[in-house]
């Protein structure tokens, strides 16, 4: 039963097949050249005026573990396709290359390189879906989860969408990327033991069924849990505030219950008439938290129509990026031994050579970006760092710093990419001289 669960076992053939096609046809074929892919988004969503780059360094563990067990063999042997070439390829198979990235929590625009590999070209090719699956979900997930923290302004949002998340693995790593984006907490267990996110919750309905009377339950709750946070809306919301009074009239001082969690209906006038309630009685210390279909527009509406709302579960909205649940990406080879490879495709034009990203800033705020080749020395800070040499990892993940570098790019962009709508004119990317002069000259020898 395991055998059908994605594990770390069987994690070598989570490919696409033509990377393995692939691969056999660059060592039968003699090309086993260094080679340079770039990872990048071709453009960006409607509403999104930036990206935050996620998943890179944790990409990295698996390249340095990437193996092909004997079971993988004898399986890829019993399709038919593939030669004793690869077949002993993949046997000895141990990732040698170099990766340059974005640090983790940076944010970034339409074309710049995410991530770049330098390797020989069968092994950086038979990487292709594992990065692009892992860069991709958790970059889509931190740049959603990032817009819904700053629409919370100082309210803290809690992550409760690991139930609709599609995939076990996707909903650990969402976790992780919602860290970055600036989520104080998940209700995800297991992402708090892996990655030591803070991990939060409250009661579901179901609790509240399970007793012939709400007043019941919310005493058996704070029994076990004195300092919890009790669902008000099973029945009737505003009756529910007043039960959680009584309760705390029957307590007195044992009282410890921190807050009431609102679900369903009018949530802006229903936390005014809980706060109400709530402070007549005494209870200023209660929050307020709310919860049901929430997404950045319905946060930023009850913020701004100063509803008293102490913090937010979102769910769905967040964990499929609902507005947004792709990214144009692509994984491209840039550069074959030595020389500059690009594609000319209508609408999915790749930019050739190895590259860097320059920075540029000024008051503070970002200004412009440039890509360029790697080997030019442009004005601005260089945004692609060496994460990898020879297959080995030189950085350890850091959630905190990345999510500290998150915050910092945020508050350095200018005030119009901040908004939720993408504004008309959007944040200058250029290229820079000498790799536009590259890019024509290797235009005109492929098409001639």
């Amino acid at each position: 039963m395991t055998g059908r669960f994605f594990h770390g076992a069987n994690a070598a053939l989570f490919t696409d097949l033509y990377q393995l096609t692939m691969a056999q046809a660059y060592l039968e074929a003699g090309h086993a050249g260094p080679a340079c892919f770039d990872l990048f988004a071709r453009e960006l969503p409607p509403e999104r005026g930036f990206l935050v780059a996620c998943g890179q360094i944790e990409a990295l563990e698996y390249l340095e573990q990437l193996r092909f067990s004997g079971e993988d063999i004898d399986y890829l042997r019993s399709l038919g396709k593939f030669s004793d070439t690869l077949l002993d390829w993949l046997r000895e198979f141990r990732f040698s290359g170099r990766v340059r990235a974005v640090p983790e929590g940076r944010i970034v625009f339409a074309e710049e390189p995410i991530l770049s590999v330098e390797a020989p070209a069968p092994e950086a090719q038979i990487v292709e879906t594992w990065l692009l699956n892992q860069v991709h979900m958790q970059t889509v997930l931190a740049s959603k989860a990032v817009r819904v923290v700053r629409a919370a302004g100082e309210s803290p949002v809690l992550d409760f969408g690991l139930r609709r998340i599609p995939g076990a693995d996707a909903g650990l790593k969402a976790a992780r990327a919602y860290h970055v984006a600036g989520v104080a907490a998940t209700s995800n267990v297991l992402a708090g033991r892996v990655y030591g996110v803070p991990v939060a919750g409250t009661m579901a309905h179901s609790f509240i069924q399970s007793f012939d009377d709400e007043r019941e339950a919310f005493r058996a709750f704070a029994d076990s849990f004195p300092d919890t946070i009790l669902l008000v809306d099973t029945y009737d919301t505003l009756r529910g505030v007043d039960r959680v009074v009584e309760l705390s009239r029957d307590l007195g001082e044992a009282f410890r219950v921190s807050g009431i969690r609102l679900d369903s209906g009018d949530l802006g006038e229903l936390a005014r008439e809980s706060r109400r309630r709530l402070n007549a009685a005494g209870l200023q210390s209660v929050r307020i938290y709310a919860s049901g279909g929430l997404d950045e527009y319905s946060i930023a509406e009850l913020v701004r129509a100063g509803a008293p709302i102490d913090g937010y579960g979102v769910g769905t909205a967040m964990g499929v990026s609902d507005d947004a649940p792709f990214l144009d990406v692509a994984y491209k080879l840039s550069a074959y031994d030595g020389k500059p490879r690009m594609k000319l495709s209508t609408g999915k034009r790749s930019l050739p050579g190895a590259k860097q990203v320059f920075r540029e800033t000024e008051g503070g705020r970002l200004k412009r970006d440039v890509i360029a080749g790697a080997d030019e020395d442009l004005a601005g800070e260089p945004l692609l760092k060496t994460v990898m040499e020879d297959g080995r990892g030189l950085a350890e993940p850091d959630l905190d710093a990345a999510r500290e570098r998150c915050r910092r790019d945020w508050d350095a962009l200018p005030e119009g990419l901040q908004a939720l709508k993408a504004p008309q004119r959007g944040y200058p990317v250029a290229l820079s001289e000498a790799l536009s002069q590259r890019m024509e000259t290797l235009r005109r020898e492929l098409e001639s």
